[in-house]
């Protein structure tokens, strides 16, 4: 199991919050995905066998929010 944390930018509201936690949370292998509002990061366990951390980001990115 791997642990990323991202920095992700234009998260403002809990609708944000739930956009991100949907998006990765539908990946395979994301096994869970915390959203911290307040400092814009997006932490995320998973199984780096299934999923690569490009894909994450891919997957917040298309949720329309920039990953730094």
């Amino acid at each position: 199991m791997q642990n990323v944390t991202l920095n992700v930018q234009g998260m403002s509201c809990g609708h944000c919050v739930s956009a991100v936690e949907k998006g990765v949370g539908a990946l395979t292998g994301v096994e869970q995905v915390t959203v911290n509002l307040a400092e814009g990061l997006v932490d995320v366990a998973f199984n780096d066998a299934q999923v690569s951390v490009e894909q994450i980001k891919e997957a917040i990115d298309d949720q329309g929010y920039d990953v730094k």
